[in-house]
């Protein structure tokens, strides 16, 4: 007979339920602080779905009524150095981690609210208003939420696309030497995200202090937990995982305070990730002020069931139960709550002049300019102000031919020798001899801290890079193998880290570099070969660069290192076994911010390349009768690009070439071409020229791989076929 052993999860998975004896043991000023968080949040968000009801909120008002509990309950064991993030129903979240940054012994219900509660009411309002005053200026709204300074480090609108952040925290956290915890707040809709289960997996492997909070509030819009998945106990996923995990009531938050601080004293201790379920219920529907059942998906009687267990009722029992307040002193606290609130309105809104009675709009004076609208979308290189700029014309020191490949491993050895801040994560970097292509060579052996192989999950460890950047402690270098894997982690790359400055504000720093390689010609076929460029110049945030030679590859990675936005390095395959000339012993310079170089000097056209393919370009001009000016690009994005030296060529040749291996359909050359022709269309005999690769992706025949894809004949022709006009 076959023999059936019972397995059992090697982490704990239990259900923690509160009894009379928690409560009686509990805290009295723990109670009150509770109480007057609640209300104060409650009352907070009745303002939003008023303002909402309005016309005053443009948007979403993702309203969090009636999950108040896990937020205050979660909160509250935590101290300001704790970071936290959550999702787009995040204002309850956001309030109790602010309210307890400003009042961390807690809110006195005898007493008036600071000065700093209010301040903290007010500009939350006012970024869910979109007002100037509001944390990133309105930019963020209702679902970008951000204070650094009390460890609220940002919610996010997309599901599940703040988890990998929240990971990159925790690891600061420790690689700091602290004992602070991270906790990413988010929904049940979320636990069923890549992105989350992939970070699990990484936090559990590197056993990182961070809270995976669950707040299960039984719907996703409209789609409930027992139709989305085949385990709606949530906090089941931990054990998988091998992560510690608790399930409470949501609706107490008593229980969510001591489930919290297991959860804290295990990840503080040294012990890896949590994860907490908080069974709860959203009393209104996605968004807007009118309950679910208003659409059908769910029945009065349901609602009426949550409702009779609120957080507040239940709450305020229980202080009359012990006799710690009397029912005029509960009603005090709502009474002051919603007259802070009147108070806080009254800052922001004015009466329509010639309205209805009591109609009221937003003061002009409380709007952002709208000049304000592109600030800020990168940042102003200042850090460049002292740094050691040097091209191949004016550098100082030795140089020598070396190997491309070299270049880049002996770069990256310096600058972690001479900058602890900088780690260096993906997959199989720590191995190898250097990874793949010997890129980081040596680095494992002499920073094992600071070299990090990751597993196969390149949305999770680029968001951990995200959050180790947004944190500002430390500088992740990230590398994706090829550079088609950026769409496993496009959400990350995208939404998250190069949008990240600009949508909280302007003048967070994002100082993030990604290494990824070009492989086209190495048989790799149509998921490793693709060249980003063209993808990346179109999201906002973005910095690129492109070297081709081992001494621009040195000044570049410097530059994208001290760069304080986020910078892709772009890397060819054909150019690691290559050599040219690089710095002999001075590792340290930095190539200019947006200089490129001009490789070759003509007259009759100007030959615009990146990357290897400007190779094949001076190949193609020697083989043509046409005296061609070609200029390598070096840096990609449109901040960046030297227009300088581009418009002083096209003015001099009066002819343009845009060559580039890549298919047209993510033709970097696309929108280049495009701008060329606003800006110097009266300089130009002819429109501008291009050569690219086909339509389809390169395959793995060596045959339709090399048809696919532009080299020196396709310049060759192009140039000879311009000869003629």
């Amino acid at each position: 007979m076959t023999d059936r052993r019972k397995l059992e999860p090697a982490a704990p998975w239990v259900e923690l339920v509160v009894t009379t004896e928690d409560w009686d043991a509990a805290e009295p000023a723990l109670l009150t602080t509770m109480l007057s968080q609640l209300v104060l949040i409650r009352t907070f968000e009745e303002t939003v779905l008023e303002s909402a009801g309005s016309g005053l909120i443009h948007g979403p008002a993702h309203s969090s009524i009636g999950q108040e509990a896990g937020a205050v309950g979660s909160a509250l064991p935590l101290t300001s150095q704790d970071a936290v993030n959550g999702s787009h129903r995040g204002h309850h979240q956001f309030l109790a981690k602010a309210l307890h940054h400003v009042a961390p012994k807690g809110l006195d219900p005898a007493k008036e609210l600071t000065e700093e509660i209010r301040e903290v009411l007010l500009r939350t309002l006012a970024e869910i208003c979109g007002l100037d005053r509001g944390f990133s200026h309105g930019r963020g709204g209702s679902m970008h939420l951000q204070w650094k300074e009390a460890g609220a480090m940002g919610t996010n609108a997309i599901v599940g696309g703040g988890v990998p952040q929240a990971a990159g925290f925790a690891w600061a956290h420790r690689q700091a030497g602290t004992d602070a915890v991270s906790v990413t707040y988010f929904g049940d809709g979320a636990v069923n995200i890549g992105s989350t289960l992939e970070t699990f997996n990484l936090a559990a492997a590197w056993k990182l202090p961070v809270c995976f909070f669950i707040e299960n509030n039984q719907y996703a819009v409209s789609t409930s937990v027992f139709e989305a998945t085949g385990e709606p106990r949530l906090s089941g996923r931990g054990p998988g995982f091998n992560i510690a995990s608790w399930k409470v009531d949501g609706m107490d938050p008593l229980a969510v305070y001591l489930a919290m601080q297991e959860a804290v004293a295990h990840m503080r201790a040294g012990k890896g990730p949590t994860i907490i379920e908080a069974d709860t219920y959203r009393y209104f529907h996605q968004n807007g002020g009118f309950p679910g059942s208003a659409f059908g998906y769910r029945s009065k009687a349901e609602e009426k069931r949550w409702r009779d267990r609120d957080p507040i009722k239940q709450l305020s029992a229980q202080l009359l139960r012990r006799g710690i307040m009397t029912q005029p002193e509960i009603d005090d606290i709502v009474a002051r709550a919603r007259k802070a609130m009147a108070d806080t309105t009254d800052v922001l809104l004015e009466p329509v002049p010639g309205g209805k009675p009591g109609q009221r709009r937003i003061k002009d004076s409380e709007w952002p300019d709208p000049a304000f609208v592109d600030v800020g979308v990168r940042g102003d290189l200042s850090e460049f102000d002292e740094a050691p700029l040097a091209d191949v014309d004016s550098f100082t020191g030795a140089l020598g031919e070396q190997k491309f490949i070299d270049a880049v491993a002996g770069v990256m050895a310096r600058r972690m020798e001479t900058d602890a801040s900088v780690v260096v994560m993906g997959e199989d970097v720590h191995r190898l001899n250097g990874g793949t292509n010997g890129a980081t060579r040596g680095l494992k052996e002499r920073f094992p801290d600071r070299v990090l192989g990751t597993p196969i999950s390149e949305n999770a460890f680029a968001g951990l890079g995200g959050g180790i950047a947004l944190d500002g402690r430390y500088k992740p270098v990230v590398e994706f193998m090829y550079a088609d894997f950026m769409w496993v982690a496009a959400d990350q790359l995208f939404n998250q880290i190069g949008k990240a400055r600009h949508m909280f504000g302007g003048t967070g720093d994002m100082p993030f570099v990604l290494r990824s390689k070009v492989a086209m010609g190495t048989g790799y076929g149509s998921q490793h070969s693709m060249d980003p460029a063209g993808i990346f110049v179109t999201a906002p945030g973005w910095r690129i660069v492109a070297p081709t030679t081992p001494f621009d590859y040195v000044g570049l990675m410097n530059s994208a290192l001290r760069c304080k936005d986020p910078v892709v390095v772009l890397e060819h395959v054909d150019l690691y076994a290559s050599t040219g000339l690089g710095p002999v012993d001075d590792l340290d310079y930095c190539l200019p911010v947006g200089k490129a170089a001009v490789r070759r000097t003509g007259s009759d056209v100007t030959v615009i390349s990146y990357l290897a393919m400007v190779r094949y370009v001076l190949e193609a001009v020697e083989q043509v009768d046409i005296d061609a000016e070609v200029v390598d690009l070096r840096w990609l994005d449109r901040a960046s690009l030297d227009w300088d030296t581009l418009g002083q060529s096209i003015k001099k040749t009066n002819n343009v070439l845009i060559a580039e291996q890549g298919a047209v359909g993510t033709s970097y050359g696309g929108w280049l071409a495009d701008e060329i022709h606003r800006r110097f269309f009266d300089w130009l005999d002819q429109p501008v020229q291009r050569v690219t690769g086909g339509q389809a992706s390169p395959s793995i025949s060596k045959v339709l791989e090399r048809a696919a894809i532009a080299q020196t004949d396709e310049v060759v022709a192009k140039l000879t076929e311009m000869a003629r006009y």
